[in-house]
């Protein structure tokens, strides 16, 4: 179904959090306490119905440190970075958080014909979205030299052999497109583990919702935060969003990229993703600017809002919610 979005400030009746590209949260219904914190360059809350243990607290912030060691490319002593700069690639063992990351990865691949690729992080280095956040487009040059290298590829450039990756030259790992929902999945699964049944995980755009009472989610609109596009209402699932807005910089540069040609995404401004888990909804929120969702419905069990530069949307027979219109 298709919609030309009318934008409603929503005031009085505002949802109790609202997500887009970056979130505006308010306490959800589920929650008496929030322990809120900054971590992979973003904030993070996690209501509760009770205050989180000091401990929890503390296991929850050592498991997200621990991710950022081994994923972040914007840390030099990281895996990821350590893989960039091996001049003629290697062997490398991840942690077994790795397994269902890039299982996910591979799926994502597949089903995008390429478009979703982990090995992006050099298209996007080269844009200026870099370890020292220069934003700066490397020279034409340089972008020549390297295409005449030839793309790195997911499916071309490396061999995966369970928690191993074997590759022949430096490439640059950029788990964006997953890696932040997929952390919600793991602390979700720590707070499960220490006998929480009801909370809300918000990092900035990806919710991680359980419990019995839905909570109503309002859709940001992606070109301004005190606007909200729509409603979803999030029981026992992940909802996460992705916009051009949240990251840009220059002539239409945006963190967004087809990996099958290094270029932003142009005619998606913002998407919505419901699914089981954070990681999938995450990921699935970047395909969708680069995959029509009837083709990623074959392999995944989703919904979604779709809203366009042009201001006109989509929204699934099966999302939870409605668009303003």
């Amino acid at each position: 179904m298709h919609h030309h979005i009318t934008r409603h400030r929503g005031e009085g009746s505002r949802p109790t959090t609202a997500v887009g590209p970056e979130v505006e949260a308010g306490r959800p219904d589920a929650g008496g306490s929030r322990f809120a914190f900054d971590a992979i360059g973003t904030g993070w809350q996690i209501d509760t119905d009770e205050p989180l243990s000091g401990s929890l607290r503390r296991r929850v912030l050592d498991r997200i440190r621990r991710f950022d060691a081994t994923y972040s490319r914007f840390r030099p002593d990281s895996l990821v970075s350590r893989i960039a700069a091996a001049p003629a690639g290697g062997r490398f063992e991840f942690p077994e958080d790795s397994l269902a990351l890039f299982d996910l990865y591979d799926r994502l691949a597949t089903a995008t014909g390429g478009a979703v690729d982990p090995l992006v992080g050099r298209e996007l280095e080269l844009l200026g979205y870099d370890a020292s956040y220069s934003l700066t487009p490397a020279p034409q040059t340089v972008r020549a030299q390297e295409g005449a290298r030839g793309r790195a590829t997911w499916a071309a450039d490396i061999v995966r052999d369970g928690r191993t990756l074997v590759i022949q030259r430096p490439v640059v790992i950029d788990v964006g497109a997953v890696g932040k929902g997929y952390l919600v999945d793991i602390v979700s699964a720590i707070l499960r583990d220490a006998g929480i049944t009801r909370f809300v995980i918000d990092a900035s755009g990806d919710l991680r919702h359980a419990g019995d009472r839905a909570i109503r989610v309002g859709l940001e609109h992606p070109f301004d935060p005190q606007l909200v596009v729509g409603v979803a209402h999030l029981r026992g699932r992940a909802l996460c969003a992705s916009g051009v807005s949240a990251r840009a910089w220059g002539d239409g540069l945006h963190h967004l990229l087809d990996a099958r040609t290094g270029r932003p995404a142009r005619r998606v401004a913002a998407t919505w993703v419901v699914a089981d888990s954070a990681a999938l909804a995450d990921g699935l929120a970047t395909a969708l600017f680069l995959t029509e969702a009837r083709r990623l419905a074959q392999t995944f069990d989703f919904a979604h809002v779709r809203m366009y530069t042009s201001g006109h949307a989509e929204i699934s027979r099966n999302f939870d919610g409605g668009l303003f219109t």
